[in-house]
């Protein structure tokens, strides 16, 4: 009995459907989220659209990841709503949060030395009993591929360096294969060619129809690669718009306490964000 009632669970799971680009695809409104009892997001108004790189920057403690989670379900609002492909988080069940959104967290640990290629197979989990589990092979094929993880998919995870197990865990949630991608510091472990290549990666995600929610602590990283950049100070969003617009030299010296120069890239005319230093 238990069998049938998992089975019809899974045929009753409500799968996405396509989004256009410039869809809504998360949601924030009036969000507040208190950890511990104290505030760290206050009046939250934010939305991320399928086709775009948003980009979440800011200091240390303003709030990126705490929002980052939020969008996520992962942490419950005090206030406000947080709507997933047009529905608030708490109409989805858990089931079907998964093939809507995939999260990739600031580290990434197992306690059992799981062979790459099964830790990438795990972001095909959601799709189990769907009529698109037989894109399991070719999902995680591209996603090792794109991620540059293939040639050690045989060795286990925990024998894997730093960064190549940040690039294993974006190549299991690029596996998933859901419209919204929430990405907690994906740059963080890597040297410069691979942040290149992750960013690189982040929009050929969003020119293929997704929404990328992503954390950077580069600015530069952000400049060159969002389409949008919110700007958050004590959890608040400071400012939000175009990074050529919205990374000024008054506003970003302000938000991180550290006077900058911001000026345009000679060949691009990105703007490149530079600490101001005695000479």
């Amino acid at each position: 009995m238990r069998t049938l009632r998992n089975l019809f669970a899974v045929r009753g799971r409500q799968l996405p459907v396509p989004v256009s680009p410039g869809d809504p695809v998360a949601e924030a409104r009036g969000l507040r989220v208190s950890l511990g009892g104290r505030p760290v997001l206050d009046s939250i108004d934010l939305t991320a659209h399928a086709g775009e790189v948003l980009a979440l920057v800011g200091p240390n403690g303003a709030g990126k990841s705490t929002l980052l989670a939020a969008l996520a379900a992962d942490l419950p609002p005090e206030d406000g709503e947080v709507r997933v492909c047009g529905r608030p988080v708490t109409d989805w069940s858990a089931a079907e949060l998964a093939l809507r959104r995939a999260v990739l967290p600031q580290s990434a640990a197992l306690s059992f030395p799981f062979p790459v290629q099964d830790v990438v197979r795990m972001g095909r989990a959601p799709w189990a009993g769907t009529d698109r589990a037989d894109e399991d092979d070719p999902a995680v094929r591209t996603a090792m591929a794109a991620t540059e993880v293939t040639r050690f998919a045989a060795r286990p995870f925990s024998a894997l360096s730093g960064g190549e197990r940040a690039r294993v865990a974006l190549a299991r949630v690029l596996a998933q294969r859901a419209p919204l991608l929430l990405l907690d510091e994906p740059t963080a472990a890597l040297d410069l060619r691979h942040q290149e290549l992750v960013l690189r990666i982040c929009r050929e995600q969003a020119a293929a129809g997704d929404a990328v929610v992503v954390v950077l602590h580069d600015l530069g990283l952000a400049a060159a690669y969002a389409d949008r950049a919110a700007v958050l100070h004590d959890g608040r969003i400071a400012v939000a718009g175009p990074p050529g617009e919205v990374f000024t030299s008054a506003l970003l010296s302000g938000v991180y306490r550290q006077p900058v120069e911001v000026f345009p890239h000679p060949r691009t005319g990105v703007p490149l964000v530079v600490p101001e230093r005695a000479s």
